[in-house]
């Protein structure tokens, strides 16, 4: 905790621009290899156009900067696109693609502007690109009076990032977590300005400590500690635009096997085989859906990874395999630390290979982590990804399929909380200075686990949870929270975190449910639980200080709460796999803030409470306690809840009856929405699929079913299902077409049965152009259901 002291004013030191050097005014401008370098009084910039509506700017005091390519952090070649420069007066234009760079010549300062109209995209204004003696550079761009600021990566606090200043610098942080905690454990240096219906990003390329500075009133601030300044402008148009363009540049996630979104069991600890065994056999009892168990530090030897302890797990093997029987997966845990002890094979083998991180003169870095003293693989070095990846053979051939990263920042026990800032890395023969690799720590240690993982698991999907991330982390990894607190504000505060690491790339995130620290209870339990089966990664997770919050300990009611919203999620899991395979065709998050789908709605745009499942599908978790009726935000056009069928009109604020057994839910009218059944694990069969088609509004819509095996990447290479549904609702006319589309495998489900709703009391329906046998499911009830099934 911190006391006054923290602000004695000889302690505090704000930078103001004095200590800066302005790059200063254009001396000669030279047009080379397609891009535009400005050589100024102070240093140079160059300026490249990445794709049609993506310019790259680089500053560099020392020199010309470098024409770079792809790398870890920019996964998108460069098209072969050319700027061109004209300058008149002080005025330059540099044109190319659909963008065009304006800038005055004294000082440098550009804007980016859209080629065709001469809209300003972005921005200097009173200051531009700047740097000092120590190294630091820093960029100002104009902050406009609507510009609402989004993404970050994982960012406590509000959605709208306005007004506040925000640090990149993989931090662990057991505690607090509130609105003012910064920084957090993954650095994602992007973001999007939404401005009106419009949207550009930033895209900031430096891998030093970074700070984000939103809180002036006329600019916002670029900076960081070391490095160039060096960063992408995503010219949009639209928030949708500036998603897909990130994702193009930084990678798309993988598709999940199936069984990682399902439900997951974690606690710290469940410390013996026996233990795993009874609360497995307890899930099945009570009918609980049960998809993976997760196992914290007590499962190891000592708390040296790559070993099970041999009195706690007697039978790792055995046990994997009997739970795998059962459907269920095992996930344990590795950090990075390798106890430093000389009869530990891990550890002589990084001592042999020279694989852990040192100082500058060769000396070991060694840190306190849960073993004690400890040594950290340097995973910035091709040989020692190659040795770490090999490793996970250890868990592959015990049949486990996912592993959890941890402690991955790096934490270490110490006042820093990290690794020595002068530590160096070999980072793949440049070497340089944890100081400036800090933040790809838990990057690179995930990316060699994905691909040790998929090394060994002979085609099969791995599934890698880590706390620790940068920029393309979802090449590799899902994204969860942290240690978060089993308080209502935490639960509130995680659908705004999860919504910015969705625009920021990650579409596998979620936070602990129930809260990870400090005590439970049922009704939060519930609650939380309703959100977390709607959210694309749902673990319910508590620390050892904490009462248990396993699903049936709060009592028979919230049991069968808890219960109900875990089996719900399945039948959810055909859209969220869809979302899934959407993300990873295009970049797109399976959740959504409203603004993503409705960007000339400002009301939208103020929403943080509620998301969006996919495009169709809102939801308004209830985030207070003793609150059985909340406020919905509906956004234009008609919505149907879920629960009733009731149809209400959209563009305004209504209040929802929230009772504890209710997530409040609501479908956008004229779209379709598929569901499955309800299973006791993704293992089991998936039975019959429901497209459901919310008619009631006239005109046209289309959804394409999608399957694959769920389990390997087949799909990579055409072994998928695609279905496309074309529907026309004309009054009581409904005329559905099926186009297959891909036939690369057969669907899981067993049948689809189609039913509508709102398309009234006496529906004429065909399918592919024959009359459809109706059923009618709720006789009497209003308004009516009808179903056919599609062959």
């Amino acid at each position: 905790m911190e006391t006054s002291l923290s602000i004695h004013p000889e302690l505090y030191k704000q930078q103001v621009v004095s200590e800066f050097t302005d790059i200063g005014s254009v001396v000669a401008i030279v047009e080379e290899a397609g891009d535009v370098l400005l050589e100024c009084e102070n240093g140079w910039v160059r300026l490249a156009l990445y794709t049609e509506r993506i310019v790259r700017i680089t500053m560099d005091p020392s020199g010309p900067p470098v024409a770079a390519g792809e790398s870890l952090f920019v996964q998108q070649a460069k098209q072969p696109l050319a700027l061109a420069a004209r300058r008149s007066g002080d005025e330059l234009l540099v044109e190319g693609g659909q963008l065009r760079l304006r800038a005055t010549c004294s000082p440098l300062r550009i804007a980016v502007e859209e080629a065709a109209t001469g809209e300003t995209i972005v921005r200097e204004g009173a200051h531009g690109m700047m740097f000092n003696a120590a190294g630091e550079v820093i960029g100002f761009k104009a902050m406009e009076p609507e510009d609402r600021y989004h993404g970050f990566g994982e960012k406590a606090g509000h959605l709208n990032k306005r007004g506040e200043k925000l640090t990149m610098w993989n931090t662990d942080v057991y505690a607090p977590h509130n609105q003012e905690t910064d920084p957090l454990y993954v650095s994602i240096p992007y973001f999007m300005t939404k401005r009106g219906g419009r949207a550009h990003g930033i895209y900031v390329l430096n891998t030093f400590r970074m700070e984000f500075r939103m809180n002036g009133d006329t600019e916002y601030a670029l900076y960081a500690e070391g490095g160039l300044l060096d960063y992408f402008v995503l010219a949009g148009p639209t928030p949708k635009d500036v998603v897909l363009q990130y994702a193009g540049l930084t990678g798309k996630a993988p598709l999940p096997p199936k069984w990682a979104l399902g439900y997951h069991q974690s606690r710290y600890s469940y410390e013996t085989e026996q233990e795993v065994r009874e609360l497995v056999a307890s899930f099945r009892e009570k009918g609980i859906p049960l998809d993976a168990i997760y196992l914290d530090i007590h499962y190891m030897q000592g708390y040296r990874v790559f070993t099970f302890d041999g009195e706690r797990f007697r039978k790792p093997a055995q046990l994997v395999r009997d739970l795998k029987e059962a459907g269920v997966r095992i996930v344990p845990i590795v950090d990075p630390g390798v106890k430093a002890d000389p009869e530990y094979r891990v550890f002589q083998e990084g001592l042999a290979r020279q694989a852990f991180c040192r100082y500058a003169d060769g000396t070991m870095f060694y840190g306190e982590v849960w073993p004690g003293k400890s040594a950290f693989p340097d995973f910035t070095d091709e040989a020692v990804r190659q040795w770490w990846r090999d490793l996970h053979a250890f868990y592959a051939e015990l049949g486990i399929e996912g592993i959890w990263n941890d402690m991955n920042e790096p934490a270490i026990f110490n006042e820093s909380k990290t690794m020595d800032v002068e530590v160096m890395h070999n980072n793949d023969g440049r070497r340089t200075t944890h100081r400036e690799l800090h933040n790809t720590y838990g990057l690179q240690m995930s990316r060699s686990t994905y691909e040790g993982m998929k090394l060994h698991l002979d085609g099969r999907r791995p599934f890698v949870l880590t706390r620790s991330g940068f920029a393309g982390i979802q090449r590799y990894a899902a994204v969860w929270t942290g240690d978060n607190r089993s308080f209502w504000e935490h639960l509130e505060m995680s659908v705004p975190m999860c919504l910015n690491l969705g625009l920021s790339g990650v579409p596998l995130c979620g936070a602990d449910v129930g809260g990870f620290a400090h005590d439970s209870n049922g009704q939060l339990l519930v609650r939380w639980t309703q959100l977390g089966a709607m959210m694309p990664y749902f673990r319910n997770h508590s620390e050892m200080k904490s009462i248990r919050q396993e699903p049936w300990v709060f009592g028979a009611e919230a049991e069968a709460l808890v219960k109900r919203y875990i089996r719900m999620r399945y039948v959810w899991l055909p859209l969220m796999y869809g979302l899934f395979a959407e993300a990873n065709r295009t970049g797109m998050p399976v959740i959504r803030p409203l603004l993503l789908e409705f960007p000339d709605d400002p009301q939208a745009g103020l929403v943080q409470d509620q998301f969006l499942l996919g495009p169709n599908v809102l939801v308004a978790p209830v985030v207070r306690p003793d609150t059985f009726v909340r406020a919905v935000y509906l956004p234009a056009g008609r919505w149907v809840n879920y629960w009733t069928d009731e149809v209400l009109e959209g563009g305004r604020h209504v209040l929802v009856d929230a009772p504890l057994d209710t997530l409040p839910l609501f479908i956008r009218q004229g779209s379709v929405i598929v569901q499955g059944s309800e299973r006791l694990n993704t293992a089991e069969p998936a039975g019959p699929l429901t497209v459901h088609v919310y008619a009631g509004v006239d005109g046209a819509m289309t959804y394409t079913l999608y399957d694959d095996d769920g389990a390997t990447f087949a799909y990579e290479s055409g072994s998928v299902y695609e279905q496309r549904l074309d529907i026309v609702c004309d009054g009581a006319r409904v005329e559905l077409a099926t186009h297959i589309v891909q036939l690369g495998c057969l669907p899981s489900w067993t049948s689809v049965r189609v039913v509508l709703h709102h398309a009234g009391e006496q529906p004429e329906v065909t399918v592919d152009g024959k009359p459809a046998a109706l059923e009618r499911l709720n006789e009497g009830g209003a308004p009516a259901l009808w179903a056919f099934a599609l062959a």
